[in-house]
């Protein structure tokens, strides 16, 4: 996958530093890229393409790379191209377009687990550990790309019945499989997975939306606004800064343990 640090360009445009590297680039494709909205220099003068042969992998890993700096809405296959130091025709040939270059992302993010040695596959010492591991998995997901996560809510699945941010035919099938050498029946098993699946998507979505995810089309509420209207709610304006808190982390752990105390329940009923 593509490392990426922050960094600031003279004048002080804003600026990323993309390292790509990859099993199917050569050996010295660790080439540093000074990468903003709309241009690419590679450190050294060469282009990127003469020392890194374009794959499939490493367009996506560029693309989410691209998002996580500087947001979804402005990545084309234009600007993705001068990311990599080619025409954007170049990527073609590997992507078929920037719809599919988004779900080869969405999937890369779920698929991107499998590299997570805290998540298992199966439930070696229990569903509820299996199910906090995988829960936690999909979490450092979410927030080790906040602006990328909405794309696995909102991209088709590899099949029309499955139920993101769980979107791929593997890890539904791991997730029945473990529950169901649990002991939970098949309907336990396919309930427990709707309760899953909804707690992870609603809570995860609010809290990408509070690191700058881009949830769609929204108003931005000034706090000049909120001042005004003020005086009509007392308790609002008293209690703004403890709303304002964040406590995603605490809130996280207690409604996972109050899920699996309801899958619990499920599992007993079936």
């Amino acid at each position: 996958m593509a490392r990426e640090s922050k960094d600031v360009a003279e004048g002080g445009q804003h600026a990323g530093r993309l390292e790509v590297a990859g099993s199917d680039a050569p050996s010295d494709a660790s080439t540093a890229l000074t990468m903003d909205a709309d241009k690419v220099v590679v450190e050294g003068g060469a282009p990127p393409s003469a020392r890194i042969a374009l794959s499939e992998k490493l367009i996506v890993s560029a693309a989410l790379a691209y998002i996580d700096e500087f947001g979804l809405p402005g990545l084309s296959m234009r600007r993705l191209g001068s990311v990599l130091g080619v025409e954007a025709m170049s990527l073609y040939r590997y992507v078929a377009g920037r719809e599919e270059l988004l779900d080869a992302i969405a999937n890369s993010m779920t698929n991107s687990m499998s590299e997570d040695s805290e998540v298992f596959e199966d439930p070696t010492h229990g569903w509820q550990d299996f199910l906090q591991r995988l829960a936690h998995g999909v979490r450092r997901v979410a927030l080790t790309h906040p602006k990328a996560f909405p794309l696995v809510a909102s991209r088709p699945a590899e099949a029309p019945w499955l139920r993101p941010p769980l979107r791929s035919l593997h890890w539904v099938e791991a997730f029945l499989r473990g529950l169901i050498a649990e002991g939970f029946s098949h309907e336990a098993a396919v309930r427990a997975y709707r309760a899953f699946s909804s707690f992870l998507l609603g809570h995860l979505l609010l809290e990408v939306a509070t690191q700058g995810a881009d949830l769609g089309p929204l108003d931005v509420i000034e706090e000049e606004n909120l001042d005004e209207n003020a005086p009509r709610h007392p308790l609002v304006r008293e209690l703004r800064d403890a709303l304002t808190e964040d406590h995603a982390a605490e809130e996280f752990e207690e409604s996972l343990e109050d899920l699996l105390n309801r899958i619990e329940l499920i599992r007993m009923e079936h």
